[in-house]
């Protein structure tokens, strides 16, 4: 997954319970501003399924 997400910007994942422990992680879609990803985080069905990604200053992937 680490190799799929964007050095900028802010991705919607979302968590696959019954696949591997590698590959639980998938992208739904990526947004340029936090609020548009926030947005389509909280008009999902069950939004705490889900996360935003995104790349710290430090080069950490961080989520809320």
């Amino acid at each position: 997954m680490k190799n799929k997400l964007a050095n900028v910007g802010f991705d919607l994942v979302g968590i696959d319970y019954f696949a591997d422990s590698d590959n639980q992680l998938y992208l739904v879609e990526h947004f340029e501003m936090y609020q548009d990803a926030l947005n389509a985080k909280k008009e999902r069905k069950n939004s705490e399924e889900y996360f935003i990604l995104y790349k710290g200053a430090g080069g950490e992937y961080l989520c809320r």
